[in-house]
């Protein structure tokens, strides 16, 4: 299965934040989308950081509570991994275990298109196994 596959039963929508934004904002966009990472875009469609949950709490540990007024573009990953549509969920899931990170935006010529996570990427990869084994139950009831 392609990423764009997996795109188009998520749906393409991907919560940005402006990196001037203050990280008490972008908190408040995670808990109201029940997300763990955003992309950082001035644009909302081009790909500058992504800031995850995991971000701000290393920020809170090195800096205390004064760093939640701060601007995301302290925080953010600048050295963002993406991918793009035409890449392959196991692929993804290798890279993504590999380079430990849980969320990738999904880009093309330079465009945002959307963002994976580890979770879609399981569950993709569950339904693909499901799949087979349906087909492997047909394959020895009727043969």
């Amino acid at each position: 299965m392609q990423i764009s596959q997996l795109l188009r039963r998520k749906g393409p929508d991907v919560v940005t934040v402006d990196p001037a934004a203050s990280v008490r904002d972008a908190l408040t966009l995670l808990a109201q989308h029940g997300i763990g990472a955003l992309v950082v875009s001035s644009t909302g469609s081009t790909v500058e950081g992504i800031v995850s949950e995991r971000d701000v709490v290393r920020g809170l540990h090195a800096s205390g509570p004064p760093v939640l007024e701060g601007p995301v573009s302290a925080l953010m990953t600048a050295d963002v991994h993406t991918c793009p549509p035409t890449a392959s969920v196991h692929d993804l899931a290798r890279t993504m275990t590999d380079l430990r990170v849980r969320h990738v935006p999904v880009t093309q010529d330079g465009r945002l298109l959307g963002i994976v996570s580890i979770g879609d990427v399981v569950k993709a990869r569950l339904d693909e196994l499901e799949e087979e084994r349906a087909h492997l139950v047909d394959y020895i009831q009727t043969g």
